[in-house]
C-alpha cells in the first residue's frame, strides 16, 4: 500500500475549503483518527483523496523533488506507476526504486530520476 505524503495535497487554508458531508462507519472513522494522530482525521482523508486523484492522472508532472527523498531501495513494479520525481511512467515488471520521503511516506521512483542509478 502506498503511504501518503504531506506534499501530495495542496495546502489550502480550511477557511477557503467547501464544507462536505460524508457518512463513514464508526469503526472506519475511529481507525482514521488513530492513523491520523495529531494531524486530524479530516486532513488525512483529504490527503488520501488527493493521492487517489493524482494516481488516476498518469500524465501528471512530478510531485516531489530529490530533496524530499530521504532514502531509496530497489524494487520491481507490480503495476504501472508514475515516478514522483520525473512523472515518467514505470511499467509493470520494470526495475524501480521505492523512495522514503522526509514526510515518512513511500513513493515510486524511476531509476533514471536518481543520479546514482
Amino acid at each position: 500500500m502506498q503511504t501518503l505524503s504531506q506534499s501530495t495535497s495542496p495546502r489550502t487554508p480550511t477557511t477557503e475549503m467547501e464544507v462536505t458531508s460524508i457518512r463513514l462507519e464508526r469503526e472506519l472513522k475511529d481507525q482514521l483518527k488513530q492513523l491520523a494522530g495529531h494531524q486530524g482525521y479530516q486532513a488525512l482523508v483529504r490527503d488520501i483523496l488527493w493521492a487517489y486523484v493524482q494516481q488516476q492522472q498518469p500524465s501528471q508532472a512530478a510531485t516531489l523533488s530529490l530533496n524530499d527523498i530521504r532514502a531509496t531501495m530497489p524494487a520491481t513494479a507490480m503495476q504501472e506507476e508514475n515516478c514522483v520525481l520525473s512523472g515518467d511512467r514505470i511499467q509493470p515488471h520494470d526495475a524501480m526504486l521505492l523512495g522514503w520521503t522526509t514526510a515518512g511516506t513511500i513513493v515510486p521512483i524511476s531509476l533514471n530520476s536518481v543520479p546514482s542509478h
